[in-house]
């Protein structure tokens, strides 16, 4: 009886809440502090039916259920708990069963049904189906969020993320385009400065794309920034504070989006609380102590528990779960392989009261009382060097907040290797700016950012004393697409750990 109570309303809910999605006041009432409880908990039942439908309607996760034994969903009182259902992930699901059994009923959406890739910058791309009733919704979540942040003034949507078959890219242009004028470019710069030039200062924009990408935009000297009103949009890799200060030259406001090609975009996003919020961890211990169960310099977002179900592993990784039954593809408990937690935004709100940042005082508006996700980065995307983890985030701080560097370099890479007698070698590997040439002092800068680095990472600090002397790591300069970053594809994410074959 208590299963079909709830799943009686989920049903009225779910048309209630369709038809309060049609006015953006009417869908903001369900964001009421006083129903954070019951939020989380209707996320809870909404990811409850969809294992249960998928167990029984999907070929492939049938399969999965059956090949793993105790695979169910607990119950305390009327509160669902699915952590005694096994992880789904890349490698035991989504390469193991094709597309089509992984889809309900073992049948693609025929009639506007949308198929997009993944980059692959971890290897070979992987095709992702989604179906209109699940894109409508999301588009429609996108856009609600997306006045929520800019208010109602026109906007001019640039949207810089690569075209074609790739997710991003072409979710966000079908998303936008009810709501902005668009343009769809691709990350290609001089258009945008054409764009921009065309249409002249006089309109509101929003330039989305990739981190490097907005980089070296606004590195740009063809157009006065500072006579246009833009604000940028970033997603498929994180950012530092310093790069988000870096891009300050060129943009009013940067916002990010968190999202995979595995589940899909904008699961998280970040606005003026939370980025003030991630300001106050990087600066204060103790608040960082209290906050972050992980190292690392987190980038914070806010999520909807209604749609997504995140929880956290034991070895500190994020598992998602969609939770609607419209997604032709379920993805329950599915592990991207991310570093993160989540907190309730209640108990953020206490510890910065409690540490002297109260809610009110922090001057960024009316803030969502939604759930907080720390984002700490990729769980396999950091370099292993003499006992030590050194992480592209923390090279990108040091790389633009550095006066000589930020200007010239458009990209980095860590790169390892091994010389003759199988020592291991590390280069931080630097791209110049198609105008640029290397700085005369290479070693006084070398040194300068390695010991930012071991002030920044303790672990570092105490490996480099076992380093042997001439085989300390090295800052080396490349012309624009040459060595590590010949053949680069700017419509990709960058590689930022690069392994060279040894001597």
């Amino acid at each position: 009886m208590k299963k079909f109570l709830i799943l009686c309303f989920l049903v009225v809910a779910s048309a209630i809440r369709k038809f309060m999605m049609k006015q953006d006041w009417l869908y903001k009432s369900l964001f009421a502090p006083q129903l954070a409880g019951f939020r989380e908990l209707v996320g809870k039942w909404k990811a409850w039916r969809v294992f249960e439908k998928a167990k029984r309607d999907c070929p492939a996760y049938a399969k999965f259920v059956n090949d793993n034994p105790g695979t169910e969903v607990k119950w305390h009182g009327f509160v669902p708990d699915l952590s005694a259902i096994p992880a789904t992930e890349k490698k035991n699901y989504v390469l193991k069963y094709p597309l089509i059994e992984r889809c309900y009923f073992g049948e693609f959406p025929w009639k506007g049904g949308l198929i997009d890739e993944s980059s692959g910058s971890s290897g070979k791309p992987n095709n992702w189906v989604r179906g209109p009733a699940e894109r409508k919704e999301v588009g429609r979540i996108m856009q609600i969020a997306m006045r929520h942040l800019l208010g109602d003034e026109p906007v001019f949507f640039l949207n810089a993320f690569a075209l074609g078959p790739w997710a991003t890219g072409m979710n966000v242009s079908g998303f936008v385009s009810d709501v902005c004028l668009l343009k769809s470019i691709g990350p290609d710069a001089a258009k945008i400065i054409t764009t921009l030039k065309d249409f002249g200062p006089k309109y509101r924009y929003i330039i989305a794309g990739y981190p490097p990408f907005l980089k070296a935009l606004v590195d740009s000297d063809e157009i006065n920034w500072s006579d246009y009103n833009i604000v940028a949009f970033y997603g498929g890799e994180g950012i530092s504070e310093a790069m988000r200060d870096y891009l300050g030259k060129g943009f009013k406001k940067v916002y990010g989006s968190y999202g995979a090609s595995d589940l899909e975009i904008n699961i998280a996003a970040e606005n003026d609380f939370t980025i003030r919020l991630r300001k106050l961890i990087l600066s204060n211990a103790s608040l960082r102590a209290r906050l972050c169960k992980y190292d690392g310099d987190p980038i914070v977002f806010q999520y909807n528990p209604m749609d997504y179900l995140i929880e956290t592993n034991d070895e500190g990784e994020l598992i998602i779960t969609i939770c609607r039954v419209e997604n032709v593809a379920p993805k329950i408990r599915y592990n991207i392989r991310d570093r993160g937690q989540v907190i309730r935004f209640s108990e953020v709100a206490e510890i910065l009261e409690e540490e002297g940042y109260p809610v009110s005082s922090l001057d960024v508006g009316q803030v969502a009382e939604l759930p907080i996700l720390l984002h700490f980065g990729r769980a396999d995307l950091a370099v292993a060097f003499y006992g030590c983890k050194i992480t592209p985030n923390e090279i990108e701080k040091i790389v633009f907040e550095n006066r000589v560097l930020a200007p010239i370099v458009e990209l980095f890479a860590l790169v390892t290797n091994e010389d003759e007698q199988s020592n291991k070698l590390l280069t931080v590997a630097l791209e110049l700016r198609p105008d640029q040439v290397a700085p005369d002092d290479v070693e006084a800068l070398s040194r300068e950012v390695f010991e930012q680095l071991a002030a920044a990472n303790q672990d570092f600090r105490e490996s480099r004393k076992m380093i042997p002397a001439g085989l300390e790591p090295r800052l080396e300069f490349f012309a624009s697409r040459t060595g590590p970053f010949a053949g680069k594809d700017i419509r990709l994410k960058s590689k930022y750990i690069q392994e060279t074959k040894s001597h």
